[in-house]
Parts: structure tokens; C-alpha cells; sequence
């Protein structure tokens, strides 16, 4: 039997959408206490309002549950199993927020070595007390010690299965999933290696024997799961990496999932794979039965979650060689090292690297890039661009970075040289810095101070700047959130006026009048050499 190439997996903890954050112990306390309880007592005391909203598309991606009809019996029941079963990480927050006033309070340079017996049961042995050169005080934590503590509950963890029609989905970051009779909630930790069984079985059969941790126990569930599943084998295209000519080919997938490959190697960035829809007037995409039998390398720019989305990675684990991760800063809240997330959700080989190391590959290398912008002026090393060079052929792709300081990009071009294709993302209005942050501070920013701290991109002349700089023969818009299958995630429902249209409208228009190849990607392109 094969699995279904249009069944569809949400990893959950505690019932919401997984994401970096929410698998670190100390960023799921800050979440949970800060977001998933406030936005499920708001809903609970008023259902209708959370109804109204979610029906006003300028209020997508705002904190509103999106559920069908009145649920606040269900939301009150989850609302009062998380606080029983994450009494642990709520404790670990609020220890957090009072060392974080302490040292406000009273660290004014003197030593902190008193502070240390002041810090809550909940957080000793987990955090370092410390100051800048400026004489700010902070905390670090230890992030490993939280992994290997209680504190990492991997029964927090779930998996919801569906078939989909269509690429409708309700926006994942406000709304908790319940199981219903087309969503099969599965106990499973993202580590097992039963995941790794299931999705093998989109390109190979297998006997359902084999898949006994998933079988529920519940004979209607049993009959659902049995249901997703088929006997017809899929069309596999994506197989053919010994008929590339000129060196190398791209594969852009949609938003910021570029496929790139030559005949030795497969190189494949920020995975967000579409599932296939039966539905004939979709938008034409590559899906999971495009990709190669193996990946060597994933390369991850950052930690958003449209970035390193897990529901992609989980399902591609199995055939991943090496994923490529920025390095963090090591310790702080909003900087969780990806390279932990990934090994503690069953990653076996997972590289960090910084701006301008090279790693080998064959055929080339792969050199992370310095990235600005894009994450409210936080300190937030674990971002990086990727120079990936493969048969004298090279590619840049910048993701979402804000061309901020042009003259990185210009130090960069010396070392690396001329290049074939820019892949820049130009969503340059951007939400403000509190959208995804906002959970982790303890003192919220005036809203002056937010709203100009925004997680926001190049511009057009940003980008342009960036052209200057590293000289490509061809430029691509790209990881602008604008495929339907994305909005689940992206919450993006641009117009012609939207700054991000107008300015990317610019650039592809500027760069054709200088005479390079340009376009804004959508859905699916093939792009050769």
C-alpha cells in the first residue's frame, strides 16, 4: 500500500501548530503563558467575537481562534488539560519573567554572583546571569540542560492526519486542532521513527503490518487511518538528476523552497512542499512526488515558521541527508539554536554554520551568507543567506534579509565571485515586531517603537542595491507567501497597491530594462542554466 499523495500532516504540541518555539522547553512556557492561554480565555468569553473576526480577511494572522460554530466547551477543556499538564514550563516562564525584573530592577553594574540565590526553583541550574559591555544585564540559558530535564515532555507532542481537496486551511498559529471525523489525532512523539515508516510510503509501498504505532485504537479511527491509503502507484518525476545539462537546474516549489541540483548533488532550501489537491483548476505546483528519492542537504535560513516548517521536514526526514543551519546567538529567548530543535525532533546530522564559512559538497560548495533585517532589530544571529555553487555554476538566495548595509554584500562578491541567479524575497511591509515576538518580553514595546520594528524585507531599492553588489545575470522574486497552498501559514492577501507588489513590480521591471532575466515567482518554475 502507498500513502495517499494527498494526506496531510500537522504536528502539534499540546494541540497547536508546531513550531521552533514551541518545541524549545523555555520558549513553549513563554508561549503558552503569554499567547495559547490568553487567546484561549478570550475565546471562551466570547466565542462570537472570535466568529466575526477570522471572517475579515484583514484580520487573518490576528489572535482569533477559527472554529466552526460555538466550541467554548472543547477550548475550556483544552484550556484546562494544558495548565494541568504544563504546570512545569508555566512555572519555568514566570521563574523567567521575575529573574528578568530582578536584574531590571537592581543589576546596575555591581556584581550579580547575590542574584544567583534569588533565582526561582523553576529556573536554577538552567540560566547564566550576565552583562553586556554596556552594562545591560540578561539572561542565558543553558539549552541543552532544558532538553535533557523534564522540562522536554515529548508526550506534549501529536500528529493530526487529514486528506485535503483544496488548499483552504484554517490559519495554524491562533487556532488549536481537535479531533474530528476527517482528523485523526495521533500520540506521537516527532522523534519517532515511525514518522519516517508512514511518509516512505508516499514512493514505496509497505503492508499496513508495519505501521502498528499508528493504528488507533478506536475501530472508526481505525477505518479513517485504513482510508488514507491506496494501492495505485504514484507518478514520480522528480528522478531525473542525470539529465540535467549545463551543470545545474533550479526547481522553485513555491514561497522560499528552492530545488537546487546538478548531477552529483541535491541541495534543497526552507522546504514548504504543496500537497497534491484533486482539484483541476488548482494553481499548477510541484509536490512531494517531484522531489528526488534523496535530498543531501537541507539548507535553512531562519527561524520563522514559514521558514523551517516542520510539517515538511518531518515528512522529508527520511530522506535527508544533512541539514544546514544558521548558528545562534546560544542561549536567549528569541535565538533558541535550531541545530537542538532539529536533533531533538530525530534529525541525525544537522551542521550550523556562520556568515561566509564554506562547506564542501560535490561538485562545489555551499557558503552561508551575512542576513539582516527581518526580525525587529532583535539580536538574532540564526539567520543566514546561502552562495551555492555547484559545476562553476552559483546561485545566491537571500530569503527574506533586509539589504540594511550594502557593503557586506559588496565584501561578499570579492570573496565569492561572480553569479548566476539572486533569489531575493521583497515582503517588505512586514508585521511588527510583537506578532511573533511579543510572547518571550516581559515588558511589552510602546506601540510607536512596534510598529516600526517590523519583520520586513528589502525594497526595491534595497534589492537593487544587492544587484549592484553581487551582479547576478538573472534575478527572482521569490518567498512572497502568494501560493494558495500558503495562507495557512503566510496569512498574506496581497493586492496590486500592496507595498510588496509595487516594490517587487519595480525591481522585475528595472532589472528586464537593464538587461537581466527577471520575474516574480509563482506556484512552479523550472529554471535551467
Amino acid at each position: 500500500m502507498y500513502l495517499k499523495q494527498n494526506v496531510l500532516i500537522e504536528p502539534l504540541v499540546n494541540q497547536w501548530y508546531a513550531w521552533n518555539l514551541l518545541i524549545t522547553p523555555h520558549g513553549l512556557g513563554m508561549v503558552l503563558a503569554n499567547y495559547h492561554k490568553k487567546i484561549m480565555e478570550s475565546y471562551i468569553r466570547s466565542p462570537m467575537m472570535h466568529t466575526k473576526a477570522v471572517k475579515n480577511p484583514k484580520m487573518i494572522g490576528g489572535p482569533f481562534m477559527d472554529l466552526e460554530g460555538d466550541q467554548t466547551a472543547v477550548v475550556q477543556a483544552l484550556l484546562e488539560r494544558t495548565l494541568a499538564q504544563n504546570s512545569d514550563v508555566i512555572a519555568l516562564a514566570e521563574a523567567i519573567a521575575e529573574t528578568d525584573k530582578i536584574l531590571l530592577e537592581e543589576a546596575k553594574g555591581q556584581t550579580l554572583a547575590p542574584i544567583y540565590a534569588r533565582v526561582p526553583e523553576a529556573l536554577k541550574g538552567f540560566v547564566e546571569l550576565g552583562y553586556d559591555l554596556n552594562n545591560q544585564p540578561s539572561q542565558r540559558f543553558l539549552e541543552r540542560f532544558l532538553y535533557q530535564s523534564p522540562l522536554y515532555q515529548r508526550d506534549r507532542q501529536s500528529l493530526a492526519l487529514q486528506q485535503v481537496a483544496g488548499d483552504d486551511r484554517a490559519f495554524v498559529l491562533s487556532t488549536p486542532r481537535f479531533p474530528s471525523p476527517t482528523q485523526l489525532h495521533v500520540p506521537m512523539a516527532f522523534d519517532d521513527p515511525a514518522i519516517d515508516t508512514l511518509f516512505s510510503m508516499r514512493e514505496q509501498p509497505r503492508s499496513l503490518a508495519e505501521l502498528d504505532a499508528w493504528l488507533p485504537p478506536d475501530p472508526a479511527e481505525q477505518r479513517f487511518f485504513k482510508s488514507l491509503f491506496t494501492e495505485e502507484a504514484p507518478t514520480l518525476t522528480g528522478r531525473d538528476r542525470d539529465q540535467i545539462e549545463g551543470g545545474m537546474r533550479v526547481k522553485y516549489f513555491g514561497h522560499a523552497t528552492l530545488l537546487v541540483e546538478s548531477p552529483e548533488v541535491s541541495i534543497l532550501t526552507d522546504p514548504i512542499v504543496s500537497y497534491e489537491v484533486p482539484d483541476p483548476a488548482a494553481v499548477p505546483r510541484y509536490t512531494y512526488a517531484d522531489l528526488p528519492e534523496t535530498i543531501d542537504y537541507v539548507v535553512i535560513t531562519h527561524g520563522h515558521q514559514d521558514h523551517i516548517m516542520f510539517e515538511t521536514l518531518l515528512q522529508l526526514r527520511h530522506k535527508i541527508g544533512t541539514i544546514v543551519v544558521p548558528r545562534s546567538n546560544g542561549g536567549t529567548l528569541q535565538d533558541p539554536s535550531l541545530k537542538l530543535v532539529l536533533e531533538y525532533t530525530g534529525f541525525k546530522n544537522v551542521i550550523e554554520l556562520d556568515e561566509m564559512e564554506r562547506l564542501p559538497v560535490p561538485g562545489g560548495a555551499i557558503t552561508g551568507l551575512p542576513f539582516l533585517g527581518e526580525h525587529g532589530d532583535l539580536h538574532i544571529r540564526a539567520k543566514l543567506g546561502y552562495h551555492i555553487r555547484l559545476n562553476e555554476r552559483a546561485v545566491v538566495c537571500v530569503a527574506d534579509a533586509n539589504n540594511l548595509e550594502p557593503k557586506m554584500y559588496d565584501m561578499a562578491r570579492k570573496t565569492l565571485g561572480p553569479i548566476d541567479q539572486l533569489y531575493v524575497g521583497m515582503e517588505c511591509a512586514g508585521a511588527p515586531m510583537s506578532w511573533l515576538y511579543g510572547p518571550l518580553m516581559n515588558k511589552p514595546l510602546p506601540r510607536s517603537q512596534d510598529q516600526a520594528r517590523r519583520l520586513d524585507g528589502s525594497d526595491c531599492e534595497k534589492a537593487m542595491r544587492l544587484i549592484e553588489s553581487l551582479d547576478p545575470k538573472s534575478v527572482y522574486v521569490y518567498a512572497m507567501g502568494q501560493e494558495p497552498w500558503l495562507t495557512f501559514i503566510s496569512s498574506i492577501a496581497y493586492t496590486e497597491t500592496s507595498k510588496p507588489i509595487v516594490e517587487s513590480n519595480q525591481l522585475v521591471a528595472r532589472c528586464r530594462e537593464k538587461g537581466l532575466i527577471s520575474e516574480r515567482l509563482f506556484g512552479c518554475k523550472q529554471i535551467a542554466f
